[in-house]
């Protein structure tokens, strides 16, 4: 199956590592990805790749947080 390539710009998850990155270059099948927050860029395959919104991934990484700090 091939994914269709996010746009320069997009909020994606890199699905092998669970981490948020904005695609800032790709090329056939890898993507250039930096952290919302600054750091090292890196590459990922398109395949690992699920667009996302920011707003979206930091709510549900929050709730789960939220979650995990009632467990302990």
């Amino acid at each position: 199956m091939n994914k269709e390539i996010p746009p320069l710009g997009a909020y994606v998850i890199d699905t092998r590592i669970d981490e948020v990155g904005q695609v800032t270059a790709h090329a056939v099948d890898l993507v250039r990805l930096r952290p919302p927050n600054g750091g090292a860029a890196w590459d990922c395959p398109v395949e690992a790749t699920e667009v996302t919104s920011l707003r979206v991934y930091l709510r549900a990484r929050v709730i789960e947080a939220n979650r995990m700090r009632r467990l302990v």
